[in-house]
């Protein structure tokens, strides 16, 4: 983190050409971009990107009130006496200020760098790469997929005196984006993985994108690729690179004539590098591991590294995780499991991460040794200590001989053990209660134990949701809202399946104005879990009134019996100013006021000052519709009428909302105050042009419990109704209509995938089990089985039970685990 001498703002003016205003000598070495995540304030830049979706200007007060005193901006704060002993650098654009100064960071120190890229593996070779360069150098590398035009600046900054070596990945989704990073990362050694239509909707065909790519490549000493890659050789050849070390499975590249053989769980790979036959093994089956391993091979042969600690490393390769998962733990607990590496960078991401999580008052964090054999430890653990202090830690657990003996550095709620065995056998299940628990462990702890031991134990069936997608929908659409106009997202039926507060915790976080739910206990559950936005509830009961007055839950009002019984219980019990939200019937005729019941409606608010409207709003019924936009208009006329009436009557701060998911995309003259977003945040619109741009949040998997094959002429389920015309191979799933698989998907409707294949029902589906034929296709006892995901659309296993997205993910059933991911 600690650069070659102090960086000053004035340093500024000349790096990234800046106008300084302010303090000059205000000095930084660390950068921030997310006021939010930001730690030693006063040694911090703080750059306010601006973006299509944000803009940092908005959050300099809140970084300076963090202790901030080093800025980089666009434009100036209009009250800049607010920030009394602040530095401000002025520049044109911020994100080209922060990668200018990151390359001239990176030009103090003379060591080589590795870049890679490639469509696919370029997370897994460059830990990979880690692990294998770990024993004999101190690398820096990106964490986690940090590999973006923002994502690499921030990497390439955390390069210090003490490394003699780096490993960086580079992506891109457009062009001239790759020599934007080749300037950063300046590599002298470059790896190309491969080449595939991943992100190349930007590029007009791959030879397109291989020649971007190449980019990152301009300047290296050698690149590593695989010869075999016709795309990838012919754009090499065609350019100005002409230091390569290549791979081949034939005898074509400098490690030539590679040969794998594949075993229950390990695969030897044999190859001729420089006249020498060399053989490893990793302990790998799949194509793309052992390719990305052969990569990884190639790179530090030609490094030089001794043959034997080779062998050894490429032995151990660990599996990587590159998401960190959120998953029910036991005793109402929570688990942030990340258990693949541990290092300062990665740690300070997954605390953010932890952070987010306020369903329980207590934060746990489980950490392993730190393995680099090149560390200081004192001040590795140090750095650490005040890590956990500043992220809020409540408890360590601290296992392995290293960090144990620094215990005298943490001042926390303690204990330590020599290995995870010894924490396992010590485990009591009742000190863990209500608490959020994060487990980051280095290579070589076997963490998997302690969440096995942690974790809430449920069936094989799993939901999981992608906290990534969650955010990349819920940006889109504040990308097409006006920055005046207020967010208002609805999580009723358990965020539609996909779990009410740890959806809430991502949305709080990311500063969404309002939530909405149907009815009190939802509210209060989220309350509880510690969500302190505010809260409408579309379904409020009189019975529940002192609920919501206690949970700060503001209530939908749509008749004058609810108006009545509300203004009794406020009488009753001496409160006044108790927000409520005025429904109005537009056209949908479900529930709401009418056009005639405003002016009675209006007086008797006015007569009662112990309510407060605080919204009025109403529900297009066909807004998804092109055919029905007259109609649609027509609702969004009348609504405006009513609203203004009770404005004029009640007050101009009202807010007005009556935009819902496909409103947002398709009517975006009639935002008002405030839109109300639903299925959209979880990928799901009707609108073409909307859906091309979200991302699906949902999988639904299970596993294959029992293959057997069962002779023609038999049946399959109850009724026996599914008849066999030949012999059949028939795996049993373990998820059923128990679970929320409908009946209907039974009898060879509905398919699931298995290894990329589908598998069509066989019978009719069971409470807790469901049948299908994997006659031809590869598959054993154990292996994943996807019923909706990346393979089979939600929307397509929707259709084959002849319902809607939307009911299906309502349908999943609680007992269904839901994992959270987030890269």
């Amino acid at each position: 983190m600690n650069p070659l001498k102090p960086y000053t703002i004035s340093y500024l003016a000349t790096v990234v050409d800046a106008t300084i205003h302010g303090d000059g000598d205000v000095h930084f070495s660390n950068l921030s971009i997310d006021s939010r995540k930001i730690i030693q304030a006063d040694s911090t830049l703080f750059f306010a990107l601006k973006t299509n979706k944000n803009d940092g200007h908005q959050f300099l007060k809140k970084a300076y009130d963090k202790g901030v005193r080093a800025f980089i901006v666009s434009k100036m704060p209009r009250n800049s006496s607010d920030f009394y002993n602040a530095g401000f650098a002025e520049v044109e654009n911020t994100r080209d200020a922060l990668q200018k100064l990151v390359a001239a960071h990176r030009s103090n120190f003379n060591i080589p760098l590795i870049g890679i890229t490639g469509s696919y593996g370029k997370t897994i070779i460059k830990e990979w790469m880690f692990h294998l360069l770990q024993k004999e150098h101190t690398v820096v590398r990106n964490p986690k997929s940090y590999n973006s035009q923002i994502g690499v600046p921030l990497s390439v900054w955390n390069i210090n005196p003490t490394h003699n070596i780096g490993v960086f990945e580079a992506g891109i989704s457009q062009q001239n984006e790759m020599a934007q990073l080749q300037k950063i990362i300046q590599p002298n050694i470059g790896i190309f993985s491969n080449i595939g239509k991943m992100h190349g909707e930007n590029f007009k065909d791959i030879d397109e994108q291989v020649k971007e790519k190449l980019q990152l490549f301009t300047n290296v000493d050698a690149l590593i690729y695989c010869r075999d890659h016709q795309e990838i050789h012919n754009g090499v050849t065609s350019s100005n690179i002409k230091k390569v070390c290549t791979w081949s499975r034939n005898n074509q590249g400098e490690l030539a004539n590679i040969t794998t053989k594949i075993h229950s769980a390990s695969t030897v790979i044999k190859g001729s590098f420089k006249g020498d036959e060399l053989q490893i093994t990793i302990p790998f089956i799949d194509p793309s591991s052992i390719e990305n391993a052969i990569h990884c091979w190639a790179a530090i042969l030609y490094l030089e590294l001794d043959k034997a600690t080779i062998i050894e490393a490429m032995n151990t390769l660990p599996a990587v995780a590159m998401r960190l998962q959120l998953k029910e733990g036991i005793n109402n607990c929570s688990i942030v499991n990340d258990s693949y590496n541990l290092d300062i960078n990665s740690l300070n991401i997954a605390l953010d991460f932890l952070n987010q999580q306020n369903q329980h008052p207590k934060k746990v964090a489980i950490l392993s040794d730190m393995r680099s054999p090149h560390q200081d430890e004192e001040k590795t653990y140090s750095e650490v200590a005040s890590l956990l202090k500043e992220k809020g830690i409540d408890k360590l657990i601290g296992i392995g001989p290293n960090i144990s003996k620094h215990e005298a550095l943490f001042g926390l709620n303690m204990s330590f053990y020599p290995n995870t065995k010894a924490f396992i056998a010590d485990i009591n299940a009742t000190e863990f209660s209500n608490e959020t628990i994060l487990l980051k462990g280095a290579f070589g702890f076997p963490f998997k134990e302690i969440e096995k031991a942690l974790q809430q134990k449920t069936h094989s069936t799993v939901l999981e949701i992608d906290l990534n997608a969650v955010l990349n929908n819920l940006d889109y659409f504040k990308s097409k809202i006006e920055s005046s106009t207020k967010l208002m997202v609805v999580v009723k039926a358990f965020s539609y399946g996909s779990g009410s507060y740890e959806i809430a915790n991502i949305l709080q976080y990311h500063n969404v104005d309002y939530l909405a739910v149907a009815y009190v206990d939802e509210g209060v559950e989220l309350r509880k879990a510690g969500i302190r936005i505010p809260i409408m509830v579309m379904n409020p009961a009189n019975e529940s009134f002192e609920v919501m007055i206690k949970y700060e839950l503001e209530p939908e009002i749509y008749s004058f019996k609810v108006l009545d019984e509300l203004i009794a219980f406020t009488a009753t019990h001496n409160k006044s100013n108790f927000p409520i939200h005025i429904k109005i019937d537009s056209g949908m005729h479900r529930l709401g006021f009418e056009k005639e019941d405003i002016t009675e409606l209006i007086n008797r608010i006015k007569l009662n000052k112990s309510l407060e409207v605080k919204s009025i709003f109403s529900h297009l019924s066909g807004s998804d519709d092109p055919d029905l936009d007259d109609y649609t208009l027509n609702q969004i006329d009348l609504f405006d009428e009513i609203s203004n009436q009770i404005k004029s009557a009640l007050g101009d701060s009202i807010l007005k909302h009556i935009l819902n998911t496909n409103g947002i995309a398709r009517f975006p003259n009639s935002q008002f105050d405030m839109v109300r977003l639903g299925m959209g945040l979880h990928g799901i619109s009707s609108d073409p042009a909307t859906q091309k741009n979200l991302q699906p949040t949902s999988s639904l998997k299970s596993i294959i419990s029992q293959i057997k094959v069962v002779k023609s002429s038999e049946s399959i389920g109850y009724g026996r109704k599914g008849r066999l015309e030949k012999d059949t191979k028939v795996a049993t799933i373990p998820i059923g209509y128990a679970d929320g698989l409908r009946r209907s998907f039974g009898l060879g409707r509905g398919n699931m995938s298995v290894n990329g294949q589908l598998a069509p029902s066989l019978g009719e589906v069971c409470m807790d089990m469901t049948m299908i034929d994997i006659t031809g296709i590869e598959a054993n006892e154990g292996d994943e089985v996807e019923i909706f995901g990346p393979n089979l659309s939600i929307s397509e296993y929707a259709k084959s039970m002849n319902t809607i997205a939307y009911e299906v993910l309502t349908d999943i059933s609680r007992r269904v685990k839901r994992v959270y991911y987030q890269e």
